[in-house]
């Protein structure tokens, strides 16, 4: 459906006002999909971006802080997420040996296994992103880039 019908605004005062209501309306579209998704897991969007970022480090552990300069949301508070997923024991938490002033953070095996179940959901499937081509989604993330570059 065209932006137009799902906001129920017929005219925009220009081309770039009218892509940049598209875009922010569709990352909230697709937030809500991939949150539904996420539901029978028992899983959040930051919680989920925080145990792939662990599963890419593991077996090595990730400090709080290297989990919050990688995390796609810089808004999430990613002590509070972490400390959910270690309540889930989906990581651990311990304070680095070398550095008392860093806690380590890791993945569970349980973590692990939970991820790879989820695995089928990479990628936003189930999602309106799987309806592009190869192509067009490469010249959309090539877009996307285009529009975060300074002026």
């Amino acid at each position: 459906m065209k932006i137009e019908e799902e906001i129920k605004q017929p005219v925009f005062r220009s081309p770039h006002q009218k892509a940049y209501i598209n875009l922010v309306y569709t990352a909230g579209w697709l937030e809500q999909q991939q949150s539904a998704q996420f539901k029978p897991f028992g899983v959040s969007l930051p919680q989920y971006n925080i145990l792939r970022i662990l599963r890419g480090q593991y077996p090595k552990p990730a400090t709080v802080s290297m989990l919050i300069e990688r995390m796609l949301d810089k808004t999430s508070n990613a002590s509070r997420i972490v400390d959910k997923l270690v309540a889930k024991e989906l990581v651990t938490r311990q304070q680095c040996p070398n550095d008392r002033r860093t806690v380590d953070v890791l993945i569970t095996d349980k973590g692990l296994n939970l991820l790879k179940q989820m695995d089928e959901l990479e990628g936003g499937k189930g999602t309106g992103i799987t309806n592009l081509s190869d192509e067009e989604a490469l010249q959309l993330s090539k877009l996307l880039d285009k529009v975060r570059e300074k002026s």
